[in-house]
């Protein structure tokens, strides 16, 4: 008799953004996040110095809930998921939480891309997606096992997904995603005439 248990998993939270207690006006959302593009000349110098291509808040504005009304909300929003993600992954925090950390705007045109990262010094990271026009790329992530796998072969095109190297995810608008920092994700280069917005964020535990 045979028994094969599965040791560890890697969550990956969705929901939509919007909670009983705080609601996100997607429309409002987007209008913002173009006008701070239009208005961040050090985010559109640094994009531009640094070969990024569109916009991101990234390296110019770390202040954007005490800024913009709309993003205090999202933060709202965000401490409510981040709360119950936490709780699923069973944490034990003791006397200390997690606090957002950074919170910062993507813009990227066709063309535009998100080369393959993690993101240090942080607990949990997410992103909730303001606009995603049709064809836009999903979300890929990489299976954390990929760099001890060594001379494993390939998995099979119908391998059931915890055992593919690779998952993507497609978001729609109003969804937020929610991971632990240390899993590495990209975004594949946006093909599509329209931009792709999203909202991205880390949580430290504090």
């Amino acid at each position: 008799m045979s028994d094969i248990t599965t040791l560890f998993v890697t969550r990956l939270y969705r929901s939509a953004i919007s909670t009983d207690q705080t609601s996100i006006d997607a429309g409002e959302l987007e209008a913002t996040c173009y006008s701070i593009a239009n208005d961040d000349e050090a985010g559109q110098n640094w994009c531009e110095e640094n070969d990024f291509p569109g916009y991101t808040s990234y390296a110019s504005l770390d202040d954007l809930p005490w800024r913009f009304p709309i993003f205090k909300d999202l933060v709202d929003a965000l401490d409510q998921h981040v709360a119950k993600f936490a709780a699923d992954l069973q944490f034990d925090l003791g006397d200390r939480e997690l606090k957002l950390n950074s919170l910062w705007i993507n813009i990227l045109p066709e063309g535009g891309i998100h080369t393959s990262h993690i993101h240090p010094h942080s607990v949990i990271s997410g992103t909730t997606y303001v606009s995603m026009p049709e064809g836009a790329p999903a979300i890929k992530f990489e299976d954390p096992r990929s760099a001890m796998m060594m001379a494993a072969p390939p998995r099979t095109v119908d391998a059931r997904p915890e055992q593919r190297l690779f998952h993507y995810e497609q978001p729609s608008v109003g969804d937020v995603l929610l991971w632990e920092s240390w899993l590495r994700h990209e975004v594949p280069m946006n093909m599509t005439e329209e931009d792709r917005i999203s909202v991205s964020f880390n949580y430290g535990w504090a």
